[in-house]
């Protein structure tokens, strides 16, 4: 680990109301006092399990070097593994359910992979609905205080980790993309998981235009560079601050407006370009 307080990167979907973010907090300090904790977000959907790989993807590559915890297991207690993920920089812990495996893909793939089950790095738990608190911060912070990821468990091969749950966009050969919505962020801008280069391939350029159906209705949304720079009234299609392309209203909700949400469908595809 590098010569500086080690660093957890805590994501999971325990909200705020109830102790369970806090008491993860107090077992990761006391194995690790001077442990620094970073919470990328804890507002996840309950057993969302997509929301949280796609929050931890967007988030892993600006996260300071040292062990990502994401808790987002709908599988507690049943005979899911709980695993360690050797990565470039640090590790990755959580339930194997799909949560952890876009955000090793960004950082270049898994080294040594462990399922967590040496009780010696674990609490003595009263009931097994809990194992973020039991299981998994525990490992964290003895990662992030120099512990030897293969003391934590057994050694299992990358091969027969559960894989992610991103959706690839499926292009036609009529031109057209269908795709959908990755994300709506708390302004009503809408990721989609369509990159600017697929539009560029079919003749679109930043300050063209693209149709856009949803559910049978057709728009038309205009590649600007900023929100600022679309019309009021007028749909935009821009670059996002994670290399998506999205579609935004300027200082308006384009979620509220069109009645998207995550995961909901749309087909893209080139418009002539506009003639003065």
């Amino acid at each position: 680990m590098p010569d500086r307080p080690p660093f957890v990167s805590f994501l999971s979907d325990y909200g705020r109301v109830d102790e369970f973010v806090g008491v993860c907090h107090g077992v990761m300090l006391d194995v690790t006092p001077d442990l620094r904790i970073v919470d990328i977000t804890h507002d996840i959907g309950p057993f969302d399990i997509r929301a949280g790989a796609l929050a931890l993807v967007r988030a892993v590559q600006y996260l300071p070097d040292g062990v990502v915890l994401a808790v987002v297991d709908p599988g507690v207690g049943t005979d899911r593994r709980c695993i360690a993920v050797e990565v470039d920089g640090g590790f990755l812990v959580g339930p194997d359910n799909g949560l952890l495996a876009p955000a090793v893909a960004m950082v270049g793939g898994p080294g040594r992979i462990v399922a967590l089950d040496n009780p010696e790095y674990q609490l003595v738990a009263p009931g097994a609905t809990f194992a973020g608190r039991d299981i998994m911060a525990p490992a964290a912070a003895y990662l992030a205080s120099g512990v030897s990821i293969d003391a934590l468990g057994t050694p299992i091969d990358a091969s027969g980790l559960a894989p992610g749950l991103v959706p690839l966009p499926q292009e036609a050969d009529d031109g057209t993309i269908s795709g959908e919505v990755l994300w709506v962020d708390r302004f009503g801008n809408c990721q989609l998981n369509i990159a600017p280069e697929q539009l560029v391939e079919r003749g679109v350029m930043p300050g063209g235009y693209v149709g856009v159906t949803i559910g049978g209705d057709d728009r038309r949304a205009h590649w600007v560079p900023a929100f600022a720079d679309a019309k009021p009234a007028e749909l935009a299609l821009l670059v996002d601050s994670y290399g998506m392309c999205a579609l935004a209203l300027d200082q308006r909700s384009a979620a509220a407006e069109l009645k998207l949400r995550a995961g909901r469908t749309l087909t893209v595809v080139a418009l002539p370009e506009e003639r003065p």
